[in-house]
């Protein structure tokens, strides 16, 4: 057993049980946090995360892999998605499963785009939270250098991180906007 690796099979239960509980056109066509990708295109780039040669194929270039994989998943009828969902829940690859701690911090940032793009809300479990936390630090360094130039402030147990102006907020909103997510922004508090 990886580390975190029975917290990313919950988390991916989890994320189906939210697609459970949408609706056909909520599914195929509902707004998510991730431009341009409906709550079916989020989930083929999760799923498809589980195996790299898609990756390798495209010579590292992310964003392309990452549309070839919504893109082949884009026909697909829903059950056949959710189906496939189920067993990649049930069992990761040997790579997701080595990469657990890494991954669920994707795949929680991802179903929280969900979530937030749809209006609802959901809990988010301390294991979680701390994953899109670690996430948000990790991706800013390359996306938009948020954590370089503030103080990152978490409200719900963490220790701050950085110099800068400061920013506080529950870690699931800090990290998803040092991910880029500035629907967030309003949650935050700078100073």
């Amino acid at each position: 057993m990886f580390p975190f690796e029975n917290e990313l099979r919950r988390e991916r239960h989890r994320l189906i049980e939210t697609l459970d509980g949408l609706t056909d056109e909520e599914f195929s066509s509902g707004p998510t946090l991730c431009a341009g990708w409906a709550p079916r295109d989020v989930l083929a780039h999760v799923v498809g995360l589980d195996d790299m040669r898609t990756y390798a194929r495209f010579g590292g270039r992310i964003n392309a892999a990452n549309e070839a994989m919504v893109r082949q998943a884009r026909d697909q009828p829903r059950a056949r998605l959710i189906t496939a969902a189920a067993g990649w829940a049930d069992r990761p690859s040997l790579t997701s499963r080595v990469g657990a701690a890494v991954l669920l911090g994707d795949l929680s940032v991802h179903h929280r785009d969900i979530v937030r793009g749809l209006g609802r809300t959901r809990v988010v479990p301390e294991p979680v939270a701390a994953a899109i936390f670690r996430e948000g630090l990790q991706l800013s360094l390359w996306l938009n250098r948020r954590v370089l130039r503030h103080r990152i402030v978490p409200t719900d147990g963490g220790r701050p991180i950085g110099r800068g102006r400061p920013v506080r907020g529950t870690r699931e909103s800090l990290g998803l906007w040092l991910c880029g997510r500035d629907a967030v922004v309003s949650e935050l508090e700078f100073g």
